[in-house]
C-alpha cells in the first residue's frame, strides 16, 4: 500500500490546472505578465477556448498565425465572455473586440480592424482594466513562436 502523502502527490500531478499555462509560457502587456496557452497550429487555433467553463484571471490564450492577414474570430461553443485582442506582425495592438459566449449554430464574427498575426484572448474586461489602446505592444515570452518582425 502506498503512503497517503504519495497518493496526494500523485493526485496533484495528475490533475490538470484550469487556466495554467504549460511550460510557463507568457506574454506581457503594459508591464503585466499574462500566463498563456499557445495555439500555433491550425487545429489548436480552431478549438481555441471552446467548451471551457472558466479562464483564470491573469491567464489567456495566444493564437499565432503564419502571416499577417485580415482575421475574424468567432465564439462558437465558447462559454465564457472574452476580450479578443488583435496584433499585427510588429506585435502592435490593432483592435479589441468584446465577445459574449455563444452556443448557437451561427455565432457572429469579430473581425480585426486591420491585418493581424497574433491574437490574444483574455477574460472580458481585462483589456479595459489594463488601459490598452491601439498601438500598444505585445511582448512575447521565450516559449511563444515569433513569426513577424519585432
Amino acid at each position: 500500500m502506498r503512503h497517503p502523502k504519495t497518493l496526494i502527490a500523485i493526485a496533484l500531478l495528475a490533475t490538470p490546472l484550469a487556466g495554467c499555462a504549460s511550460d510557463g509560457d507568457w506574454v506581457e502587456l503594459k508591464g503585466v505578465r499574462i500566463a498563456v496557452e499557445i495555439a500555433d497550429e491550425h487545429a489548436e487555433r480552431q478549438r481555441g477556448l471552446m467548451f471551457r467553463d472558466r479562464l483564470e484571471r491573469g491567464t489567456g490564450m495566444v493564437f499565432v498565425h503564419e502571416r499577417e492577414q485580415p482575421l475574424a474570430y468567432w465564439m462558437k461553443n465558447t462559454r465564457i465572455p472574452l476580450d479578443i485582442l488583435y496584433f499585427d506582425a510588429q506585435r502592435r495592438l490593432v483592435s479589441v473586440s468584446n465577445a459574449p459566449p455563444c452556443s448557437a449554430e451561427r455565432c457572429p464574427p469579430y473581425p480585426a480592424r486591420g491585418p493581424a498575426m497574433y491574437v490574444l484572448e483574455l477574460n472580458a474586461g481585462e483589456a479595459e482594466s489594463l488601459g490598452l489602446v491601439p498601438g500598444d505592444t505585445l511582448t512575447l515570452g521565450p516559449g511563444v513562436p515569433e513569426r513577424g518582425a519585432p
